[in-house]
């Protein structure tokens, strides 16, 4: 079972913003715009019991937006109670309707759906809107308004078709916005939020990954104590950050398991060995167990049955791993040690109930620890993708593993399409050598956020030399994203492709094309399989 205590530890002292959640498409977003400007955020479920909301000691709290209307049956609501806590709470689009209807308002659907960009005139430069302009870009997504306001009431800011976009309560500290200050649509949506932390709710921006580090580096080890943790390194950034982490934090008490499963990239095992064997001199088990792997691969062409195999034999391969390691000798293994991250929590609808969609169970939230026995480490449950990598720069981990690209748990054998053959990894291990190194000489790695090379189950004519060719045709994949649930192909430069091409066509042999993906997510996904 999970271990909430260590999942949930903050540093003592930092300023804590509690956001409701009505389930707004956008509230990871707030949460993560709150830690940026300095101050810790945590995403709750709107009907969170009050003594449960007081214990987290909030700064402030955040109503976020969300699809319903506050008169429809089932309407999320909270306990009106939260508008007398002392502490000032900031309504966002269905947040603002809902606490102004608690005070006294009135909501009704508005004559059209407003959606999209519109331009806001400002009657109130404080307080939420100090040093801000006085007409300012704003993101609406709204079909419900306020048509009548309480005398208490003073309204900050209209647009044309919403003559109450902002407002606030003149004895409560209640503050209302009808758009959306967390999205890049809203160009001073972050400064408007860094108001309403450091100017209403009078944080000091005390939220640092260093004092995030050693908070963990201070709990870990009262949790552990003479017992031995196992880690699962894949080489990715997360699973990176939680050995070196765990590392600082319990020293040889921990031991890290990677599995070669044959379906990696070029290099990647003496990455890994030389990142954590030679510079952490950390206790790493190395497991060869490519030939189970590509065994259970054979024939395969289907990308699910793909999926579950590589799982299942993962699993298999792990589990029998762990067993070594406890034979071995020295503390007993009782932990396993994983980089769950906040995103994974939420969309498993773990994070809080009554809101959170069960958008996918991720394997690392509720799936392997039952599978394996051992009770659950997650000290990165807390965090976001951006905050996990500058927790590894803070733990001396080298950039060329702090920001690498995702790579997907199955590896190359979602990325060869159809059946795997060894020959196929290799050929499509030279391609994407070349498309990353070609991305990191142009400067282009940190401008994107995924790059890879795609073997293709097709053959196409071509002519080299003075000779007819049948060849492989391999795609290039490169995207920008925030976030990973939509993406855009990325604009790389003409003369870039082209040196990727030529050098993919004439070093590698059985490639005679290679094409470029142009495709957005959605329609597309990101990897092919």
């Amino acid at each position: 079972m999970a271990s909430p205590a260590i999942g949930s530890t903050r540093p003592a002292g930092v300023e804590t913003i509690a956001i409701l959640d009505f389930g707004s498409q956008y509230a990871q977003l707030i949460a993560r715009r709150v830690r940026e400007a300095g101050a810790f955020s945590v995403l709750v479920a709107p009907d969170v019991d009050l003594d449960d909301l007081k214990s987290l000691d909030p700064a402030g709290i955040i109503l976020s937006g969300g699809p319903a209307s506050i008169d429809q049956p089932g309407a999320p609501r909270c306990d009106p109670a939260v508008l007398d806590l002392g502490v000032p709470v900031l309504g966002i689009c269905y947040g603002m309707q809902l606490g102004c209807h608690l005070l006294g308002a009135t909501v009704d659907r508005a004559e059209s759906r407003e959606y999209g960009r519109a331009r806001m005139a400002i009657a109130s430069p404080t307080g939420l809107f100090e040093g801000l302009p006085s007409d300012m870009t704003v993101w609406m997504s709204h079909g419900d308004q306020i048509t009548h306001l309480p005398d208490e009431f003073d309204v900050m800011a209209e647009t044309a078709t919403c003559p109450a976009a902002a407002v606030v309560h003149r004895t409560r500290k209640f503050y209302g916005l009808q758009f959306h200050p967390e999205v890049t649509h809203t160009p001073h949506g972050i400064d408007l939020l860094r108001n309403f932390l450091y100017e209403v709710c009078g944080c000091r921006g005390t939220w640092r990954m260093a004092d995030f580090m050693e908070a963990q580096c201070a709990a870990l080890p009262e949790l552990v104590g003479d017992r031995r943790v196992i880690c699962g390194l894949s080489g990715g950034v997360d699973s990176s950050v939680v050995a070196a982490l765990l590392h600082r934090a319990i020293g040889d008490r921990l031991t890290c398991i990677f599995v070669d499963n044959g379906l990696l990239r070029k290099n990647e095992r003496e990455l890994v060995e030389t990142t954590f064997r030679d510079h952490f001199d950390i206790d790493l088990r190395v497991v060869d167990a490519s030939k189970a792997f590509l065994a259970d691969l054979a024939g395969i062409e289907d990308p699910q049955e793909k999926r579950r195999r590589i799982g299942h034999r993962f699993i298999d391969v792990f589990r029998t791993s762990a067993d070594e390691v406890a034979a071995s000798g020295g503390p007993p293994v009782h932990f396993l040690a994983q980089g769950t991250l906040y995103p994974d929590v939420i969309e498993s609808g773990h994070g809080h109930a009554g809101t959170a969609a069960n958008i996918k169970l991720h394997h690392n939230v509720g799936g392997l620890p039952e599978e394996l026995g051992f009770e659950l480490i997650e000290p990165l449950r807390d965090l976001f993708k951006d905050e996990v990598r500058t927790l590894g720069e803070v733990l001396g981990l080298p950039p060329h593993v702090v920001w690498r690209h995702p790579f997907p748990g199955p590896g190359l054998a979602v990325r060869v399409l159809g059946d795997i053959e060894e020959s196929k990894l290799d050929l499509l291990r030279d391609c994407d050598e070349i498309v990353l190194d070609e991305i990191v000489s142009a400067n282009l790695y940190r401008n994107t956020n995924q790059v890879f090379a795609v073997l293709l189950p097709v053959k196409s004519v071509g002519v080299m030399g003075d000779g007819r060719t049948y060849d492989s045709v391999v795609a290039v994949r490169a995207v920008e994203t925030q976030d990973f649930m939509t993406a855009d192909w990325a604009r790389i430069p003409y003369d870039v492709l082209a040196t990727i091409s030529n050098r993919i066509i004439n070093e590698v042999s059985g490639v005679n094309r290679v094409v470029y993906d142009i495709s957005s997510k959605p329609p597309a996904t990101i990897e092919w399989e």
